[in-house]
């Protein structure tokens, strides 16, 4: 896949995921923005230090006329029991997970319509799918942005947008550190995965590019689980 020419916005591209489709948007010839918190950290694209909590029309100034897709990355895992999770938590998760989306995407549509053929890529859970424990805010926040992500879809099919959720498993990532903290946690994640292993951001990353290539041009409106299995096999 080859995306020369063309331009991109990686919301949360510091590290993760975030950082392997920046990385893989660069090497394919694309002109990539990529915002954290942290500047000081090494990684690709046009650097624009940006928070979820920030007023995104200071974001919106730093793109390009016209951006031929987006991808927000930024999550929580807020892994507690129901008992424990107060008022706060919730309306953190969903400040995070959605209206953090929310306010980019209004910024930037525009942008995208002008593209006449762009793709936004959101990132949900497997957890929405399939029920665990001790997910209650995280999935309440996720599963409302797979509502807005295929509402979305539908609203802009007409104007050249189109937008598609990953849901990824557990992944091996910095957000999911003290999920895998010691070998004993490794294994135990990797043997509730029928593929049998935990995820890599390379295995998100390389599903998001596909989404944003013209090779799935006729695909809109869908949550794509990338998770090893876990929400459809028992093994």
């Amino acid at each position: 896949m080859r995306f020369t020419g063309k331009s991109f916005l990686i919301v949360g591209a510091s590290s993760g995921i975030g950082f392997s489709i920046a990385n893989k948007l660069s090497e394919n010839g694309a002109e990539i923005f990529t915002t954290s918190r942290d500047l000081t950290k090494d990684f690709p694209g046009k650097k624009i230090q940006f928070d979820v909590s920030d007023d995104p029309q200071n974001l919106n100034l730093q793109l390009p006329d016209v951006l031929h897709g987006l991808v927000y990355c930024p999550g929580t895992i807020n892994l507690k029991p129901f008992s424990r999770l107060t008022d706060q938590d919730f309306l953190n998760d969903f400040q995070v997970n959605v209206l953090g989306a929310i306010k980019v995407i209004r910024q930037v549509i525009n942008k995208l319509k002008k593209a006449e053929n762009s793709s936004i890529v959101l990132f949900s859970t497997v957890a929405v799918k399939t029920g665990m424990n001790f997910h209650s805010s995280v999935v309440t926040s996720k599963s409302g942005l797979e509502g807005l992500s295929i509402s979305l879809a539908a609203e802009y099919s007409s104007s050249g947008v189109r937008v598609n959720t990953i849901a990824p498993s557990l992944t091996d990532t910095p957000l999911a550190a003290n999920l895998l903290s010691t070998p004993e946690k490794r294994e135990i994640s990797a043997k509730r995965h029928p593929a049998g292993r935990i995820g890599l951001a390379d295995d998100i990353s390389s599903a998001a590019l596909f989404l944003l290539s013209d090779e799935s041009t006729w695909i809109t409106g869908q949550v794509l689980h990338i998770d090893g299995g876990l929400s459809s096999l028992r093994v």
